[in-house]
């Protein structure tokens, strides 16, 4: 009985991962590449800090060296999305 539960519940995480990683990859699926191997808000390099973080703003895909920065790129997207053309 505990082995039927412990892979119901494995199956159950691993499902919503997949439906998760499956909406993100739906959403990006649309949106325009992201061009530079820096943050655009801090210009670090990205996976300096971390597994960069990714955001798609107005068909957009837009990439972030840390959490921290997409607050910063909120208050002012198009200054940073300046940095893109």
């Amino acid at each position: 009985m505990k082995k039927l539960l412990h892979v119901l519940t494995v199956s159950t995480v691993a499902f919503l991962l997949t439906a998760c990683a499956s909406t993100e990859s739906a959403a990006a699926a649309g949106a325009k590449t992201y061009p530079l191997k820096v943050c655009i808000v801090t210009d670090n390099d990205l996976g300096s800090m971390g597994t960069p973080v990714t955001l798609v703003h107005e068909g957009q895909t837009v990439k972030f060296c840390c959490k921290p920065c997409v607050k910063k790129f909120k208050a002012e997207p198009q200054k940073y999305l300046a940095k893109l053309k």
